[in-house]
C-alpha cells in the first residue's frame, strides 16, 4: 500500500500487508535518514516501533519486508534524530516571565519603564514583577539605579530581574516591604549602595532572597498555560526532554498534576533545590519515579553570574578593582549536600561561573570519585576555569554541563569583565570536551531563547544568529557539529542516568524522536530550523501541520 506521508501522519489508515511479512509492529518509519547517535554514528532508513518502544532499525527492505505494521509513515527523505534534550532550563522560570513584564530586548531605561508602565494598566497588580533586562545592550551600560522607578511607582513594590536571574531591580517601596535597608547584611548576597550610602535597589544573588520569597505566586491555571504553550515551542524545533535545573519541594506536586491531568509528555530530569523538605523527600524516596518525571540530583547555586558580576573569582575583576564577586553558598554547607547526595544516590549538580568556584567545586568532588567512578556529578556552567584547573574534569570525573549561547551572549563584555589573561580558560568548550571527554550541553532558558539550532551555531561556529563576531568568539573552543548534537541526544541521556531508555535510537529504547524541516549543517551561517514532526514514546506530540 502507499504508506503515510509525515503530513498526513494524523489520519488513521489501516495498511494492506503483504503475507510474507511477520511480526506486527504498530508503526514503520520508513524513507529517512535516520541518525542513531550512537558512539559509531551509524545511520538507517527505517525503523519499526511498538509499544512506544523501538524494535528494529535497518535499511528500507529489510523493515518494510520483515515487520508487519499497523501503520506506516514515509518521512520523504528527511532527517530523523533522536528528541533532543536542553540539559539545564528552568521552565517555570520561563512560565512565570511569560506571565510578568517582559524585559527582554529593552535598548534603554526609558524602555524598561515605558514596558513596567503598560503592563500595568493593563493587569494592575499589586506587586509588579518581570524579568529580561540587559544592561550591557544600552548606550549607558552601567548598572541602572531605582530613582525613576520610585517615581513612578512610589507606593506598589516593584522587582525586576535581570536577564540571568542574578540581579534584581527593586524600588524603595519594596526595599521597604521587605525590610532592606543600606545597612543590612546578606551572606552570600550584595546590596548595590550609592556614594551617598544609600540602596540604590539593586541586589545581587543571595540579597534578592527576601524579595523573591514576597513576590506573589501567581494563580495555578495561568501556570498551566503558561507550561503548555511552552510544551509546545520545545515540541516545533524536536526538544522532547528538558532538565529542570532547580524545583522546589512544592513544584514536585505541580509536575505531576501537570502531567497526569494537562496530558504533559516532556520528559523532565529534575534537579531539587537543597531544602529541608526536599532533602527529606531524597531521604524517604530515592532516586523517584513519575512517569515520565525523574527525580535524582540536586541542584546548588555556588556563586553568581558574570554579567551581575557575582560570579566567584580568584582574582578581581577586572572592571571593578577589588570585587571578587560572591560564594552564594559556603563550602560547609556545599560538602553537607554532597554527604546527601552519597547517601541517596542523588547527583550534585552544581551552578558554578567564576574560576575560584570551579576550583572549590572540582576539589569537594574528588572525595566523591574516590568511592565512586561513576558519580556523574556536574558542574553546570562551568564558564570560567584557571587554566591549570581543566585536568581535574577528567582526574575526578566531573561531567560539565554547559550553555554555548552564553558565550557569543556574552561577549560584548566577557573580556571587559575578565580581562584577556583569563579569558583564555572562559567559554572553554573545546578544551573541557578534551578533558571529559562528553558534554552536556542547554540553553539556561528563558535566560537564552530555547532554539536548539541557536545552540548548534553557536557551539560550532561561535556567532550568535546576526554572525557576530565575524570571525567567532575565541573560535579556537568550538566542538564539532557531531559533538554538539550527542550533547543534547546520547551525552544528554547519559548525564541524566537515562542512557538505556533515551539518546539514541536504538532497539528497545524509546521511540522518542523529531522529523526535522531540514538537514541540520555546520554552515557558518545560521539557519532557522524546525520539527516537521516530534514524537514521544511512539505517540505523536506536534506537527508542523
Amino acid at each position: 500500500m502507499r504508506s503515510i506521508s509525515i503530513l498526513l501522519f494524523l489520519v488513521l489508515t489501516v495498511s494492506l500487508h503483504s503475507c510474507y511479512k511477520g511480526k506486527s509492529v504498530d508503526l514503520i518509519v520508513h524513507n529517512a535518514d535516520i541518525h542513531i547517535m550512537d558512539d559509531a554514528e551509524h545511520t538507517a532508513e527505517a525503523m519499526a516501533i511498538k509499544d512506544g518502544k523501538i524494535i528494529e532499525v535497518g535499511p528500507d527492505r529489510q523493515i518494510m519486508n520483515k515487520y508487519d505494521a499497523k501503520e506506516e509513515m514515509d518521512a520523504e527523505g528527511r532527517s530523523i534524530y533522536p528528541g533532543f534534550t536542553d540539559c539545564h532550563g528552568h521552565l517555570l522560570s520561563y512560565a512565570e516571565q511569560k506571565l510578568t513584564v517582559d524585559l527582554t530586548g529593552c535598548r534603554s531605561m526609558d524602555e524598561l519603564l515605558l514596558r513596567v508602565e503598560k503592563y500595568q494598566s493593563r493587569y494592575h497588580r499589586k506587586f509588579i514583577s518581570g524579568r529580561g533586562w540587559d544592561q550591557s545592550l544600552w548606550a549607558n551600560d552601567s548598572f541602572p539605579d531605582n530613582k525613576k522607578l520610585n517615581a513612578l511607582f512610589p507606593n506598589t513594590p516593584v522587582c525586576l530581574s535581570r536577564i540571568d536571574g542574578h540581579a534584581v531591580l527593586v524600588n524603595e517601596a519594596c526595599l521597604k516591604h521587605v525590610g532592606i535597608t543600606s545597612q543590612s547584611k546578606i551572606e552570600g548576597g550584595i546590596i548595590i549602595l550609592n556614594k551617598y550610602n544609600e540602596c540604590t535597589g539593586l541586589l545581587i544573588d543571595r540579597a534578592m532572597d527576601p524579595v523573591l520569597s514576597m513576590v506573589p505566586e501567581f494563580p495555578k491555571k495561568e501556570l498551566i498555560e503558561a507550561m503548555k504553550e511552552i510544551e509546545g515551542e520545545l515540541y516545533q524545533y524536536g526538544i522532547t526532554g528538558v532538565h529542570e535545573a532547580g524545583i522546589e519541594f512544592a513544584d514536585i506536586a505541580f509536575f505531576k498534576d501537570l502531567i497526569d491531568k494537562h496530558d504533559f509528555r516532556l520528559n523532565l530530569y529534575a534537579m531539587l533545590l537543597p531544602s529541608r523538605e526536599n532533602i527529606a523527600f531524597a531521604r524517604k524516596n530515592g532516586i523517584y519515579s513519575y512517569k515520565n518525571l525523574l527525580i535524582r540530583s540536586f541542584k546548588v547555586m555556588a556563586d553568581g553570574a558574570l554579567g551581575s558580576r557575582g560570579a566567584f573569582l580568584k582574582k578581581p575583576y577586572a572592571d571593578q578593582h577589588g570585587h571578587y564577586g560572591v560564594l552564594t553558598t559556603p563550602v560547609s554547607e556545599m560538602k553537607k549536600i554532597a554527604s546527601i547526595c552519597e547517601e541517596t544516590g542523588y547527583q550534585m549538580n552544581t551552578h558554578a561561573i567564576g574560576d575560584s568556584t570551579n576550583a572549590i567545586l572540582l576539589d569537594l568532588y574528588a572525595r566523591i570519585f574516590e568511592v565512586n567512578k561513576d558519580h556523574r556529578w556536574r558542574i553546570e556552567h562551568a564558564q570560567v576555569i584557571d587554566p591549570e584547573d581543566f585536568s581535574l574534569f577528567a582526574k575526578n570525573g566531573v561531567f560539565p554541563s554547559v550553555q554555548p549561547v552564553h558565550a557569543v551572549s556574552d561577549q560584548r563584555w566577557a573580556e571587559q569583565r575578565l580581562g584577556r589573561k583569563r579569558m583564555l580558560g572562559a567559554y572553554a568548550y573545546r578544551t573541557l570536551m578534551n578533558q571529559y571527554g562528553m558534554l552536556a550541553i542547554g540553553t539556561d532558558f528563558p535566560v537564552e531563547s530555547i532554539d536548539p539550532f541557536l545552540t548548534i551555531h553557536a557551539a560550532v561556529n561561535r556567532k550568535n544568529a546576526e554572525g557576530i563576531p565575524g570571525s567567532g568568539f575565541y573560535k579556537n573552543e568550538q566542538i564539532t557539529l557531531s559533538e554538539c548534537l550527542k550533547g543534547m541526544t546520547s551525552w544528554a541521556a547519559f548525564a541524566s542516568f537515562q542512557e538505556n531508555q533515551l539518546g539514541t535510537l536504538e532497539k528497545g529504547k524509546d521511540a522518542t524522536f523529531t522529523i526535522l524541516e531540514r538537514p541540520i549543517s555546520a554552515n557558518p551561517d545560521y539557519e532557522p530550523n524546525f520539527s516537521m514532526l516530534t514524537m514521544i514514546k511512539g505517540k505523536v506530540v506536534y506537527t508542523a501541520e
